[in-house]
C-alpha cells in the first residue's frame, strides 16, 4: 500500500465482517420445517428467557403457537419429514421433543450437562446433541 492510498477498503471490509459476526452471534436459534403440504411452512424460534419455542407461520408472519419446553432452550432442529422438533435445553440438561402436528412436548430426554445445540441425522434416524463440554451425543 502506498503512502497516499487510504486504508478505507480494508477498514470497511473489517467492519462489515465484524458486524456480520455480531448479528450471527446475537440471533436466536431458528429451525424451519415444511410439512407434506407445501403451504404449511413454519419457523421454530427458541425463547431462552421464557423457556418456550414460538411456532411462526412464515406465510403470515404470525405466531401460531408457543410451546413450553425445558429450562433455557438454545439449539433447535427439525427432523427431515417435519413431524418433530428437537430443542436443546441448556439449563435443563435435556432435549425436548415437540410433535409439530399438536405443538406439544411428547418426550423429554436427559442428556449431559448443558446442551447448547442439536442436529438431526440426515436420514432422520437419530439426533446429535452438542454439550457445553463440546461432546456430541448421537442416538
Amino acid at each position: 500500500m502506498n503512502k497516499n492510498e487510504k486504508p478505507y477498503p480494508i477498514i470497511l471490509a473489517s467492519a462489515t465482517l465484524l458486524l456480520f459476526l455480531i448479528i450471527v452471534s446475537a440471533t436466536a436459534s431458528v429451525a424451519t420445517a415444511q410439512s407434506v403440504s407445501p403451504v404449511a411452512t413454519y419457523a421454530y424460534i427458541t425463547n431462552s428467557d421464557d423457556n418456550t419455542v414460538s411456532v411462526i407461520d412464515t406465510a403470515t408472519n404470525n405466531v401460531k403457537a408457543t410451546v413450553p419446553v425445558g429450562r433455557v432452550p438454545e439449539g433447535i432442529a427439525v427432523n427431515p419429514d417435519g413431524t418433530k422438533v428437537y430443542v436443546a435445553n441448556e439449563y435443563g440438561n435435556a432435549v425436548s421433543i415437540v410433535d409439530t402436528a399438536t405443538n406439544t412436548v411428547t418426550a423429554t430426554v436427559s442428556v449431559g450437562s448443558g446442551p447448547t445445540g442439536v442436529a438431526v441425522k440426515p436420514d432422520g434416524t437419530g439426533i446429535c446433541d452438542k454439550l457445553r463440554q463440546h461432546h456430541c451425543l448421537c442416538n
